[in-house]
């Protein structure tokens, strides 16, 4: 969840995400045009008093939609902070915090599997919530008969806050409820198998306000369900991984570099195509003598015209700036880099800068496969690599 930044606090960068510049306008626009509806509700909810007419003239109305919109945010805003702080407390590191179309996102750099980390990690975010709606009715119990705009903003934010925290603990995974769901459950069993649970619980949360969504036509509610749903599918797969792979390094699963297919720097890129034809390769590490200097790719080859082929090298069109894995580095590590560069497959190079293999989304796959049916890291070492298979970068 990429962004600007705004700021930094307790050390956290603060981001908008451009889907935070379309939502503000529009929940605005729907405060700003249901003023005298939610004055309405106010009143008989908290018994506010407040005059609607006072609040339908002019600019008003507009107004109060964009102070209610922003102290909203606001009180997302804490939300995440409130989750984030407590992780900080238990030593785990925060990327950011990403006010976004459905509210604020805290990135963590990994999650806790401490079932009684993750547990308290998720309540902070409803108590912040919680604790803002309490003082936004203090402000709003506090304010003198006739400030209708006062009381408006803070009323309704007292009353939204405490709404949203409530739902937030809806045991719709990966929301705050949803974590609260799987800390429980991993009190007495595997962690992978708790997300999986809480994961299938979150999916079924998401088809029903899906379809409360479709029939009450609220795009935002059918938005989250597909966020909810794709988010808890996400996680419960990646969790799996991380649990078969807890003890595969890349070196159990890499191409090693006797059965890898490489190229030289001044191959031609006609040679190269050819190469790729016979082989059925989409893609090879470049090496200089024994040393990586680069990664070349069908799609590299192909922004070289036909007729000029044969008088481009490799080295005129193969990327330079290679990201590489070590041996002992973990297979989900391995994993997580291909994902942050967008590529399907790593150079894994030893300390001396030396290619000793590679390692693609195709190997991993496959060793998760064998694991998953009883396979060990000794078994996957010993098969023939899926890297010697066409592979797409």
């Amino acid at each position: 969840m990429r962004g600007l930044k705004i700021g930094t606090a307790l050390g956290i960068p603060v981001r908008l995400n451009w889907t935070f510049l379309i939502v503000l306008p529009l929940f605005a626009y729907l405060i700003g045009s249901q003023v005298g509806m939610i004055a309405e509700v106010m009143n008989g909810a908290l018994g506010a008093g407040i005059d609607p007419a006072a609040l339908a003239g002019g600019l008003t109305p507009w107004a109060l939609g964009l102070a209610a919109g922003l102290g909203l945010f606001g009180g997302v805003l804490l939300h995440e902070f409130g989750h984030s702080v407590v992780a900080m407390r238990y030593g785990y590191e925060i990327e950011s915090i990403t006010l976004w179309l459905l509210g604020g996102l805290a990135s963590f750099e990994e999650f806790p599997e401490d079932w009684k980390h993750e547990f308290w990690i998720a309540v902070a975010g409803p108590l912040v919530s919680v604790g803002v709606g309490v003082g936004c009715y203090a402000v709003f119990a506090l304010a003198p008969a006739g400030a209708n705009a006062v009381r408006f903003v803070f009323g309704y934010l007292a009353l939204l806050n405490v709404v949203l925290a409530a739902f937030n603990m809806l045991p719709a995974f990966p929301m705050d409820g949803g974590r609260v769901l799987r800390a429980l459950l991993a009190r007495n069993q595997p962690h992978a198998q708790a997300t999986q649970r809480a994961a299938a619980v979150g999916k079924a949360f998401a088809f029903i306000m899906g379809i409360v969504g479709l029939f009450t036509f609220q795009l935002l509610l059918i938005v989250l369900a597909f966020f909810v749903y794709m988010a808890a599918s996400g996680e419960a797969q990646q969790t799996t991984l991380k649990a078969a792979f807890e003890d595969v390094t890349v070196d159990d699963v890499m191409t090693r570099r006797a059965d890898l297919h490489t190229v030289a720097e001044d191959t031609s890129v006609a040679e190269l195509m050819s190469r790729m034809f016979e082989e059925r390769h989409t893609g090879y590490p470049v090496l200089h003598g024994e040393d990586l200097v680069g990664m070349v790719t069908l799609e590299d080859a192909r922004s070289v015209r036909e007729v000029e082929r044969d008088a481009y090298r490799v080295d005129d069109v193969m990327a330079t700036n290679v990201v590489a894995v070590g041996p002992e580095a973990g297979a989900v590590t391995a994993l997580e880099t291909m994902q942050e560069h967008g590529v399907g497959r790593l150079p894994v190079v030893d300390r001396e800068e030396k290619l000793v293999g590679i390692i693609s989304r195709s190997d991993l796959m496959t060793a998760f496969s064998i694991i998953q049916t009883g396979g060990t890291p000794s078994v996957i070492s010993g098969r023939r690599r899926v890297g010697d298979d066409p592979d797409v970068f």
